[in-house]
């Protein structure tokens, strides 16, 4: 099940952002481990926009956030090992609505993981006033330009470009790889047919589809009650294009008014996982070799 907080971050993927730590289904999408050769991307790319800031009158600190290797748990849950995913399922679901029923988790694992606040530059964009914080944006995505086309070659136009690119590039690494390979052709129509005898509405059976249809019916969820709560958004979330990151909203739910919604997306999680329990050890796997490609490629 993937451990990702819906909370934390409001830019959140449909089916794609899994070189970010980002989405999946109930096999668990975590952050690949970095070889020498994206570890040495990383950094140079934080060198280069460091000295292009400075040269723009910014400061800006070349950072990149420490490691935070797997647990055993998280290993055997990407590994598609059914005894871990079961044990997830049963608590946590797809890892949606779990956010709000357990509040004290939820704070932990934020408190955990502040790498944000590590992160000298937060701290220095933070004294700034708003026309020198929408000046120091307007430098960052130029940097990152200079910086992605110096380092890999590749053309961005701003920072959430940049992001954009990594996405669109693992949807191409899927496709090519994972909804192409025969095997898992076969496993992932096996589980849209189980899971639509058990009553699923099931629009596209690929398997990357497959692996992602359940976070995503359920983040969905969590995303229309938010907006629901606002006024300064429109109910409907707009349309997005393949890749492409997209605004999410949580709701603000108590524990008990969380609950019920938990308990539906518990059900719905073992139901995906028992329909998919050939299926995830095939797919998690080649899913997690995709991702670290990707990363790879992009410095990750």
């Amino acid at each position: 099940m993937p451990e990702r907080s819906t909370m934390a971050s409001a830019l959140l993927c449909l089916g794609a952002l899994v070189v970010l730590g980002g989405c999946g289904g109930a096999a668990e999408s975590s952050q690949p481990t970095p070889n020498a050769a994206a570890k040495n991307k990383k950094h140079r790319l934080e060198a280069v926009k460091a000295d292009c800031m400075k040269q723009k009158g910014f400061k800006y600190v070349a950072y990149v956030p420490p490691e935070r290797p797997e647990s055993d748990e998280e290993l055997k849950r990407t590994s598609g090992d059914y005894q871990a995913m079961r044990k997830y399922s049963a608590k946590y679901g797809f890892g949606v609505f779990a956010e709000f029923a357990y509040p004290e988790e939820t704070k932990r694992r934020a408190d955990d993981g502040k790498e944000a606040e590590k992160d000298p530059n937060f701290a220095i964009q933070g004294k700034l006033s708003e026309a020198q914080a929408g000046a120091y944006r307007k430098a960052s995505d130029a940097c990152v330009k200079v910086a992605a086309k110096q380092v890999l070659g590749k053309d961005v136009k701003s920072d959430m470009d940049f992001y954009d690119a990594i996405n669109k590039a693992l949807e191409r690494a899927r496709t090519a790889t994972l909804d192409s390979d025969p095997k898992l052709v076969e496993l992932a129509a096996g589980m849209a047919a189980c899971l639509k005898d058990k009553g699923y509405p099931i629009s596209t059976t690929t398997p990357s589809a497959m692996s992602g249809r359940g976070f995503k019916v359920f983040l969905d969820q969590s995303d229309s009650l938010g907006r629901k709560q606002r006024d300064d958004v429109p109910d409907v979330a707009p349309p997005v294009k393949d890749g492409e990151a997209r605004m999410i909203y949580p709701p603000q739910l108590s524990v008990a008014e969380a609950r019920p919604y938990l308990d539906k997306e518990i059900k719905a999680a073992l139901d995906d996982l028992e329909c998919g329990k050939d299926f995830y050890p095939a797919y998690s796997p080649k899913e997690k070799a995709v991702a670290q490609q990707v990363n790879d490629e992009f410095g990750m």
